[in-house]
Parts: C-alpha cells; structure tokens; sequence
C-alpha cells in the first residue's frame, strides 16, 4: 500500500511540530514547507486540513507559526492516516469497465482486509511516539531556520 503525498506530508507536519515544542517560536508553515523540501501550496492544504481536524494550530503575523495542539500529540497515526487516505478501497473493481470477475472475487474483501489490518497496525502509535529518540532529535537538524 502506497500512502497519498498528502498523508505522508501531514504526519511528517505533525512530527516536525512535535519536536519543535515551542524551543524558538512556532515555525511558519513556509518555513516547514522548506524543511520537508515540498511546495508550499502544498503545505498550506495539509495544515489547513490539520488545523481543522483540531491538531494543530496556526497564528498569523509577528510572532505566529503553527503550532501543535494537545489532541494532535496524542492523535493515533492510524486515524490520522485513514482520514487522509480515506475508506475507499484498494483496488477499483467498478471504474470504467466493471471486472468480470465481481460477483464471484474474493480479492477485494482481502484487499479491504488487509488494509484495516495495515492502519490497525498504526492505531496503537501516536504522533508523540513517532518522534522518540532517535528520531526527535534528527527531526531538530533538519530545520531552515537561522540558529542563534
């Protein structure tokens, strides 16, 4: 299963902020849009999506930045990647010309069985648990900001 860029970008999002913890002021979403290499149109989707989901919280002008909320350091990864790659299924058997095979497949209640079995995996993690040592302190070197 290959996650959607929007999903890989807001849990790295919420990872980058969970380190940050206020240390030297919230970063900007620009700001994180350079640290994760990525556009910044793109970035701005993922927190505004973020932001409404409770999970992050974001300020404008002096002194702004985004920030994590309590909710989005204790969200569960695997919620957090269901609601970005959505309920759908694996495979599409009913686009374009439906599969022949529909009435009598046992593929596709694998497949969906083995996607929940993928994000049940990840429900146990959350953001939180994602940036313990060794990763908390890589994610702190990856930053653009100027050091004092």
């Amino acid at each position: 299963m290959r996650l959607l860029r929007s999903t890989d970008l807001a849990l790295r999002t919420l990872m980058r902020l969970a380190v940050v913890d206020g240390a030297d002021g919230a970063p900007t979403t620009r700001e994180v849009a350079a640290d994760m290499a990525v556009p910044y149109t793109h970035e701005t989707k993922v927190v505004a999506e973020l932001q409404k989901m409770g999970l992050l919280e974001a300020r404008r002008g002096r002194g702004g930045g985004l920030a994590l909320t309590e909710a989005g350091r204790r969200a569960s990864v695997g919620a957090l990647v269901r609601s970005f790659e959505g309920t759908g299924d694996v495979v599409d058997c009913e686009s374009g010309t439906p599969c022949p095979l529909s009435p009598a497949c046992r593929l596709r209640d694998a497949l969906r069985r083995a996607q929940e079995a993928f994000y049940a995996s990840l429900d146990p993690l959350t953001v939180e648990d994602m940036v313990a040592s060794p990763t908390g302190p890589l994610l702190l070197g990856i930053t653009t900001r100027p050091t004092a």
